[in-house]
């Protein structure tokens, strides 16, 4: 019984939703389904990231900087906190991609070296390896999904050889709302000693994530999507003891802890891979939206979410014409469809002018994954806690009326 009250008293109730509505301005300009693209920041943020604004522009921006030195400061341990690690762990840079590669790049990769990923891989990511081959004659070996789209850590297990130095992952995929099992690979990882990357991108602010369960060495997040904090920020994990490993390939006076003449030292800790010049502004926007998704609670919002996507997953199913195309045994907030005989680019069209935004998938997005299965493009309906089901019905017979 008291399993049930906990669970019954922490979910999201309706007036905490629409308080949480009240606080958007957006939400009640349109039906955002575009959640996995940019979510809607909540005003609190808005307000934070313009109230700094304008004081640099009143008073300079080194002025500005050394006022609010300590809350930028904390910026740092709310990340740490939000992903279970420590401050010094925490490099905060401007999206999921630089943060990616500043962690791929750093690996020392040569000839002959493995890499492993899954059919899921984003396409900044698949880019990534791409370059890794043709410059350094890397192999990357792809772990496909099983027959019921679910990724199979058994078959990563088989295809670990000694050549292997990294395996990397995306956590949610970009055009697929399935959702990889990264514990398990984690522990994978670590059995055989092998570096082991996250791009949590879509993940981070709709999942928990826990660095030491995962067992990560190295995980990126933007702070766009899922998060809901301004574009133009993110920033990059790196385990303590991985630091040393990494080469370190974009350097300036802020990156080290000396220099001179003859040579210099980094810093001792994930800001070397940082470089000084970044908005102020933006650092304290994202902090406001990870404090902003703690105090919510991340177990709170996972429930939430993944609820209101199999709500539309379910509604969407009911449209004659409609194609769901999720597949695997856990899902995320992000849900992919088609519409028989319409193009994907018409319909979101069609549905913008109803100021319904949804969002497009093109193959070459999960390049690997889309080719499998044949779609060229599919469109994408990301929920958030803010989203509600009367929304989702509004998209429901939106749907309806085009077929």
């Amino acid at each position: 019984f008291k399993l049930v009250y906990i669970h019954v008293f922490c979910k999201m109730q309706p007036k905490e939703i629409q308080q949480l509505r009240a606080g958007t301005k957006g939400a009640a300009q349109s039906v955002h389904f575009n959640n996995a693209g940019s979510s809607l920041p909540p005003d609190v943020v808005v307000e934070t990231v313009m109230a700094y604004l304008r004081e640099e522009a009143v008073y300079g921006g080194y002025e500005t900087e050394a006022k609010y030195a300590g809350q930028l400061e904390n910026v740092y341990k709310q990340i740490a906190k939000l992903i279970n690690a420590h401050q010094d762990e925490i490099a905060i840079v401007e999206n999921a991609s630089i943060a990616w590669h500043l962690a791929f790049g750093g690996v020392d990769l040569k000839p002959g070296d493995e890499v492993i990923t899954s059919e899921m891989e984003y396409v900044t990511n698949h880019i990534g390896f791409l370059n890794a081959g043709k410059n350094y004659g890397i192999k990357v070996m792809v772990v496909a999904n099983d027959a019921w789209g679910n990724f199979d850590p058994r078959m990563l297990e088989k295809v670990i050889s000694g050549r292997t130095r990294l395996i990397a992952v995306t956590h949610v995929p970009s055009a697929a709302g399935n959702i990889l099992p990264v514990e398990e690979i984690g522990r994978i990882a670590r059995r055989h000693g092998v570096l082991y990357l996250v791009d949590a991108c879509q993940s981070a602010g709709q999942l928990p994530l826990d660095v030491e369960a995962i067992g990560c060495d190295m995980l990126s997040v933007t702070g766009r999507k899922y998060l809901r904090a301004p574009r133009g920020t993110g920033f990059l994990y790196v385990r303590k003891t991985v630091q040393d490993q990494l080469r370190t390939w974009l350097l300036d006076g802020h990156s080290v802890a000396s220099v001179d003449e003859h040579g210099y030292r980094l810093l001792d800790n994930a800001r070397r891979f940082e470089l000084y010049e970044k908005s102020r502004a933006l650092m304290l926007g994202l902090g406001a939206a990870v404090s902003y998704a703690l105090d919510l609670g991340l177990e709170r919002i996972r429930e939430r979410v993944i609820y209101l996507a199999g709500v539309l997953r379910s509604r969407l199913s009911e449209v004659e014409g409609v194609t769901v195309h999720d597949r695997g045994e856990r899902l995320s907030g992000i849900v992919t469809f088609s519409v028989s005989g319409m193009d994907a680019a018409a319909v979101k069209a069609a549905l913008a002018e109803k100021r319904i935004n949804v969002s497009i998938g093109r193959a070459q997005s999960t390049l690997i994954y889309m080719n499998k299965h044949q779609l060229s493009t599919i469109l994408r309906a990301s929920v958030h806690y803010y989203n509600t089901e009367e929304e989702i019905e509004v998209l429901r017979q939106e749907l309806c009326r085009m077929l």
